[in-house]
């Protein structure tokens, strides 16, 4: 193959061929990057701060351009793969790389400063300063996410939006084109689309910095629409509420799915579907990215191919189908920014090479950036951008390596892609997480036949659902196995023992492992770096894998009690046989009880004890049911609050389990576990908190172990137990510290309870100053082993060979930011 005759992009390499060795383009590279962090840096510090950054950027391009030019040196332009008449000095090497990334800086400095200037303006400042009351018009920039829904807890609506105008106190009236961010708990916030504009009333807040929001208005009317969305707005609304139409005869896992596949759209997602997404580095899946508009451009070039048809034909159909899609999926900030990922491939197919996708990345984060400073810190820019990048630079070298050792086409494809992919997201996602999942990569493979047709399938079902709903709802139905093993994929991926590895989380950890990843790539170009890479990984797997089956860890052997890092809230588990426990209250929401359960390896709960109807004790209930079978859901006699026992019994309805409120001398017996009911002795009126002193006491016998668990009892429920019963009956092994180790303890009831290990299930930096150290004292100088949920995560009693033992499982990344 000669230099001028360059082989049509649609023409597979053969087998055998060598690879076109040309390095990457990488001369925007350089702009892209200086764009890129500049920008991040300008949103941590004030617009006079960035404005100077770029000051100094742009003298430093323009000393380095009068170099140059002084030194006759052909710097007007850029290098690139030119022969020149002599070697090149290492000015010329390297002074417009250096200028190059500064132009980038002046670039993202200049965006950001003047962003930065308009939300810090002086009126609308002063407003958000002074928590002023205000009437607003404002344009709804993306979808409402509802946050915080549990049992007993209505959900509250997140909605970006930008400002029209604003009127304060005195008839101050403000236009400035800055994000607010509504808080909203009125429903009426929770369908509108994006490009609506609405008026509401509310009051300003302090935003908590870090990004280009003026201000928090919290609303606690519902918005009043003024005209009507864009036509493409309204068409994408329309698609999208007729593919739920058509998933919703789905089952629940892979119904909820599915629109997540295709358009983004999780809100019938299951959550123990998205927990398990995220525990196997799937979640991507579930969101509007580029491997989306990968696969629909993907399905459109490949019946462009079959139709012969030319390079620019081509772009033109999937450019047509671009558009679709975007529409399809909302044109939100994040689908525009999955949109012009997937628009980059266009470029290279239309020049027909494929070298120019790297530079039309590096131009495409660079204007991504500029129009929008914002994306610098946002984490699916970031996760997107790092994507692409592996799948232009990582995988057709992975795949050309794979099938000159024989490997065939389309394995070679599917097993670089992910691969590639994954590894570029790494840094990103342990920043993020602070985890490293060693189960991504098999699990995006096992994924890989899957997705294609469930996203194809997903959006011609859309496409249908206006015109033939019938025929919709069977597009979907076949759609709907694809999702299928998705959902089980993911379940038995996120089951898997040590499927993470813990990483330093945060800035450092994302770079450390960015570092290290980049170290590891240069290495790795040696053959005898790559053999001994590869010798060293399947040593650390064979040697480590058994040993993580067959000793996991977790639960312990013997455990008798456990109690779950729930975060500010109470989720005790309690062993009636294999697989099978007790639970006593559900902690705050509904993932980190789950999580913990599964655990245990709890999939059946013959019995869901209620000590007391507060958030922090059922408002993780739905996590319970999740995948399991419930016998009966237990509750105390006081009815208070009045929300959250209505959101227990709705809960328990829709699982058709009954709900038995129970009183004094209530016994059960749950195989080898004896339950007895202690308290409330009578009904206590008139305390700081009646539902806290009314909550359920419970003496748990298992094995000759007492352990007592009191709910969020305080001294005045402690002194009424002292009252009733004679010492030996409150006397425990194990105590559950009540309401998570408040100051309104009795300390006589301390003394007389005595136990060998008291347990206290608490969030880490709770604004309520728990637990006391008074009583952390107390207990420990009465010769108690004091263990904390927000110090040690998950926490279990067990038998030892002397008596009884403790295990502490160690706080997970997400355990250790409640």
């Amino acid at each position: 193959m000669t230099a001028g005759k360059a082989r049509p992009a649609v023409v597979p390499e053969p087998a055998g061929a060598a690879p076109d060795r040309q390095p990457p383009d990488l001369r925007l590279a350089g702009l892209a990057m200086g764009t890129w962090l500049s920008a991040l840096a300008g949103l941590l510090l004030s617009a006079r701060t960035a404005l100077a950054v770029a000051a100094l950027a742009a003298l430093g391009v323009l000393a380095i351009a009068h170099r140059l030019v002084r030194a006759r040196q052909p710097g007007w332009r850029w290098p690139g793969p030119v022969a020149r008449s002599r070697p090149p000095g290492p000015l010329d090497r390297h002074g417009w790389v250096v200028a190059t990334v500064l132009l980038g800086v002046v670039c993202g400095s200049v965006a950001t400063g003047a962003r930065l200037a308009v939300r810090d303006a002086a009126p609308l400042a002063e407003l958000v300063e002074a928590r002023a009351r205000v009437t607003v018009e404002l344009v709804v920039s993306d979808d409402p996410r509802a946050v915080g829904a549990a049992a007993g807890r209505p959900s509250t609506y997140l909605v970006a939006t930008r400002l029209r105008w604003l009127e304060g106190p005195d008839r101050v009236r403000i236009e400035a084109p800055v994000r607010v961010l509504v808080l909203a708990g009125d429903p009426g916030w929770r369908h509108l689309l994006p490009g609506q504009r609405v008026g509401a009333v509310g009051r300003l807040a302090v935003p908590r910095g870090g990004d280009l929001t003026a201000a928090v208005l919290t609303a606690g009317m519902p918005p009043v629409p003024i005209g009507r969305p864009s036509w493409a707005q309204r068409a994408a609304g329309s698609l999208r509420a007729g593919l739920q139409r058509a998933c919703a005869p789905l089952p629940r896992e892979p119904g909820g799915l599915l629109p997540g596949l295709v358009v983004g759209d999780t809100s019938r997602l299951d959550p123990a579907v998205e927990d398990d997404f995220l525990a196997t580095g799937m979640t991507h899946l579930t969101a509007v990215s580029g491997s989306n508009v990968a696969i629909v451009l993907g399905l459109v070039l490949l019946l462009a191919r079959w139709a012969r048809a030319g390079p620019w034909l081509a772009a033109a159909l999937c450019g047509v189908a671009l558009v679709g899609f975007v529409i399809l999926a909302r044109p939100s900030p994040s689908v525009v920014r999955a949109g012009t990922m997937g628009a980059i491939g266009l470029i290279a197919l239309a020049t027909g090479r494929p070298r120019a996708a790297v530079p039309a990345l590096g131009g495409a984060v660079t204007v991504l950036v500029v129009v929008d400073p914002e994306l610098a810190g946002d984490a699916g820019f970031a996760l997107s951008v790092l994507a692409t990048a592996g799948l232009l630079l990582l995988a057709p070298r992975w795949r050309d390596g794979l099938r000159r050792r024989g490997v065939p086409a389309g394995v070679a494809e599917a097993l670089a892609v992910p691969a590639a992919a994954q590894l570029a997201c790494a840094p990103v996602v342990a920043g993020l997480s602070g985890t490293i999942s060693l189960v991504a990569v098999p699990a995006n493979l096992l994924a890989v036949p899957a997705v294609a047709p469930a996203t194809v399938l997903g959006v011609t079902a859309a496409a249908l659902s206006p015109l033939w709903p019938t025929g919709a709802e069977a597009v979907a139905w076949l759609g709907g196995w694809a999702a299928w093993w998705l959902v089980l994929v993911a379940r038995y991926g996120a089951r898997l023992p040590a499927g993470t590895l813990p990483w330093l989380d945060g800035v450092a950890g994302g770079l450390l492992l960015g570092v290290l990843t980049v170290a590891l790539l240069v290495a790795a170009r040696r053959p005898l770096v790559r053999r001994l890479v590869a010798v060293i990984a399947l040593g650390v797997v064979v040697g480590a894998l058994p040993v993580r089956l067959v000793a996991t860890g977790w639960p312990p052997p013997g455990w008798l009690v456990a109690v779950c890092a729930v975060g500010q809230g109470d989720a005790v588990v309690l062993p009636v046989g294999a697989g099978q426990a007790v639970v006593v209250d559900a902690g705050p929401e509904p993932a980190a009880v789950d999580r913990c359960l599964r655990r245990l390896g709890v999939r059946s709960v013959p019995l869901l004890v209620v000590s007391h109807f507060h958030v922090d004790h059922v408002g993780g209930l739905d996590g319970v049911f999740r995948g399991r079978r419930v016998g009966a859901v237990l509750t105390p006699q006081w009815p208070e609050p009045g929300e959250g026992r209505a959101a227990v019994e709705r809960v328990a309805a829709a699982n058709a389990v009954p709900v038995v409120a129970i009183g004094a001398g209530w016994t059960r017996a749950v195989g080898p576990l004896a339950l007895t009911l202690l308290g409330p002795t009578y009904p206590i009126h008139g305390t700081r908190s009646d539902p806290n002193n009314n909550s359920v006491v419970l003496r748990a016998q298992v094995r000759g172990t007492v352990v007592l668990l009191t709910g969020d009892a305080e001294s005045e429920e402690q002194r009424a137990l002292l009252d009733r019963f004679p010492s030996h009956l409150l006397r425990a092994d194990v105590l559950k510290v009540a309401h998570h180790g408040s100051a309104y303890q009795e300390p006589a009831f301390l003394d007389t309870v005595a136990p060998a290990v008291a347990l206290v299930p608490v969030g880490a930096g709770n604004g309520y100053g728990h637990p006391n150290p008074g009583v952390l004292a107390r207990l420990t100088r009465s010769g108690a082993r004091v263990l904390r949920t927000d110090l040690d995560g998950d926490l279990a009693v067990l038998t030892g060979g002397k008596g009884l033992a403790v295990a502490v499982r160690g706080l997970d990344p997400v355990e250790a930011g409640r």
